[in-house]
């Protein structure tokens, strides 16, 4: 839902930064913070609806709720279902989806504390490799999308929850779409469910036409309702000529609102993890120059992203230092749904998304840089109208704005299959060509899934879930290939490294490469490094971390290592051996025999195998595309015949990351069937 700004409002990135002239002191706000809660829940605009939306949810089965960002949708609706009796102890509660951990997290911290309670016992969450609930005192839980995947395994009726809310929809990632597909499925068979789907940006005349062909006995089975109203108004501005530079623009516009602008924080949206550390490394360094200017305001500057370890992530959270501090958080689209930090009031846009994007002829995901829709850039402006009166800065035109798609494509339409048809399958559907998708996805790469999950063993000859193998491999929390993997290794007698480097390989990033200081970086990380490829190296990587860096930071950081990211690793390995453990694989150890654990690799990996041939490309054995190793890797200057690699980084050229030297003939043993289908040479 569109919120214009009062009138076209132009602007030019770090035009008003200071040399010499005094800032003048803008003096205090009254902060949103101050307020009563009671007054505060009664200021959102979603409460004027209340009493509108508890009726409709008794008289109707499904609801779809579409309100201004900041509304309070997500934080006061499992309240007044809480209050009105839709949850009772120990029996059926409410469960409210979120399409990111992070805000998961947050905002049941958030409701937990409007409910005066201890995170855990009524309120609480449910994220992967971590929760904070119980199942006889919850009431209302917060869960990402794939826990309540998970979840239907064990119940596909959903017996224990009266309401379901799907919050956030109108990001349409590919849980979202599969849990509205099974919800939807699930109604028929269950009248008294009731389900909410809302979103400050969403078609909801799509979603009336979906739900209204529910199979049910009940004839009132969908109605929409309307938010109208943000809590504080937010001014809108352009550029009025594009930006060549997206990043140093975000750079400049950060210090220009925090060298004119009155006290208030800042929210800088980025579409990457690099793109966002060199924007905070860069902002730090260039106040340290302007050190001598007279801004009373003092600046902290925070990263904001997924594969940042959850401690750092909750750093936006905590209070500031001081009254006088102005904070910057630099953020990806991590920030841009659900997820409040208190005290924004400026928003810098880039413009600019990353996305994942499958190529249906070749099969090959990669992340790719693309604008942003409408939609998300609505979202993201509605980040500074949460607490006071809003300004957001967009780094382009206003006609650009207005040639961008309404919204984004759906990620079931633009990904690889291979884990929605693994749950799907898992969770009884055989047929799921014809699974009723709220957006069906290309036909090209159904196929290419199902004869991806047929190669690793999970289905069978007649298209149905083999079993243990299928069935054990769709209640890992991985990768169908990390699955595989992960159950292939006691056969191959090297459970213990299999299972520590599945663990590394959820870490976005283990070695860091400061900017001044890569030099240094490289040669420290070269004393782990080992021909056999990228997997091993980290596998040496953390068992010198345990063995003899006694889990310090001290040691991390004289070898320039991710302290965080192997703590979080370490968790990580804990939980995935209790999965190993419940489904009786034996933890044994390779004794060194690093061949068992590169078989082992191949088991999982075979189908990302690749050959180097003599135009220097490596070419896919099963995806027929042109490879290189990744300038990161270990082996970009061996080049070893063959390889196997984990994932796709496509930018000047498809790059692989995460690579394995292997020998031509582990493919012959382990998965010569596959690459007989494609007619393969591997001589």
């Amino acid at each position: 839902m569109a919120f214009p700004a009062k009138r076209s409002r132009f602007w030019k990135p770090g035009e008003n930064v200071p040399v010499e002239e005094e800032i003048r002191d803008s003096g205090e706000f009254v902060h949103y913070s101050v307020l009563s809660l009671q007054r505060q829940q009664q200021k959102l605009p979603i409460y004027q609806y209340k009493t509108h939306i508890l009726y409709l949810l008794e008289k109707y089965q499904t609801l779809i709720i579409v309100g201004e960002t900041g509304s309070g949708k997500s934080t006061q609706i499992p309240q007044y279902l809480l209050e009105a009796g839709w949850a009772e102890k120990g029996k059926h509660g409410i469960v409210v989806t979120q399409p990111r951990r992070i805000a998961a997290v947050t905002l049941a911290q958030r409701v937990a504390n409007e409910q005066n309670c201890v995170l855990g016992n009524e309120i609480g969450y449910a994220i992967r490799f971590d929760e904070s609930c119980d199942s006889q005192k919850t009431l209302v839980k917060y869960v990402t999308e794939g826990v309540l995947l998970t979840e239907m395994m064990a119940d596909p009726l959903l017996k224990k929850y009266n309401v379901v809310m799907v919050d956030e929809a109108h990001e349409r990632n590919v849980n979202t779409d599969v849990c509205l597909g099974l919800l939807k499925k699930i109604q028929a068979k269950r009248p008294d469910l009731r389900i909410i789907v809302s979103s400050a940006t969403l078609d909801a005349e799509k979603l009336i036409e979906y739900f209204s062909d529910v199979t049910s006995e009940q004839d009132n089975k969908v109605f929409a309702l309307s938010v109208q109203g943000r809590h504080y108004p937010i001014e809108i501005f352009y550029t009025q000529s594009p930006v060549s530079d997206y990043v140093t623009a975000t750079i400049n516009s950060i210090l220009q609102i925090h060298f004119t602008q009155e006290d208030g924080d800042i929210l800088a949206f980025m579409t990457g993890q690099e793109e966002v550390n060199r924007v905070v490394s860069t902002v730090i360094s260039k106040l340290k120059s302007l050190r001598d200017h007279k801004n009373k305001l003092y600046l902290q500057v925070l990263p904001l992203y997924s594969a940042l370890p959850a401690a750092a992530q909750m750093l936006v959270f905590e209070p500031k230092p001081n009254r006088r501090t102005r904070r910057v958080v630099v953020a990806t689209n991590i920030a841009e749904t659900s997820v409040s930090i208190e005290g924004i009031v400026y928003v810098v846009d880039c413009g600019f998304v990353k996305l994942n994007v499958c190529d249906p002829k070749t099969g090959i995901q990669s992340l790719a840089i693309q604008p942003a829709s409408q939609a998300s850039l609505h979202q993201r402006a509605g980040r500074a109208g949460r607490f006071r009166n809003g300004k957001a800065y967009r780094l382009f035109t206003e006609k650009s704005f207005t040639a961008l798609p309404k919204t984004t494509v759906p990620e079931m339409q633009r990904s690889e299959l291979l884990s929605v048809i693994l749950q799907l399958k898992a969770l009884g559907v055989n047929n799921v060509a014809h699974f009723g998708f709220v957006s069906p996805p290309p036909a090209e790469c159904m196929v290419r899934g199902l004869e991806q999950l047929y190669a690793l063993g999970v289905l069978t000859d007649k298209g149905h879930l083999s079993r243990p193998l299928g069935q054990v491999m769709a209640e890992f929390p991985l990768n169908p290939m990390f699955a595989k993997m992960l159950l292939e290794s006691e056969k191959f007698g090297c459970s213990e490294e299999i299972v520590t480097i599945a663990a590394l390989l959820q870490i976005h990033k283990i070695t860091l490469q400061p900017f001044n200081e890569k030099g240094k970086a490289n040669l420290q990380h070269h004393k782990f490094s080992v021909t056999q490829g990228d997997l091993i190296t980290l596998l040496n990587i953390y068992n010198s971390f345990v063995n003899e860096g006694n889990k310090t930071k001290r040691w991390c950081n004289n070898f320039y290592l991710n302290y965080h990211g192997l703590i979080q690793a370490l968790k990580i390995r804990t939980q995935l051996c209790k999965y190993m453990a419940k489904f009786k694989i034996a933890m044994v150890s390779c004794n060194n025999d690093i061949t068992k654990v590169l078989k082992c690799i191949v088991s999982g990996f075979f189908l990302n195998a690749a050959q180097l041939r003599g135009d220097g490309f490596y070419h896919g054995l099963y995806n027929k595309a042109s490879l290189v190793i990744h300038p990161t890797s270990v082996l970009v200057r061996e080049l070893p015949k063959w390889i196997v690699y984990t994932d796709i980084l496509q930018s000047s050229k498809t790059f692989m990351r995460n690579v394995t030297a292997i020998e031509p003939e582990w493919l012959s043993d382990i998965a010569s069937h596959v690459y007989t289908w494609q007619n393969k040479n591997l001589n």
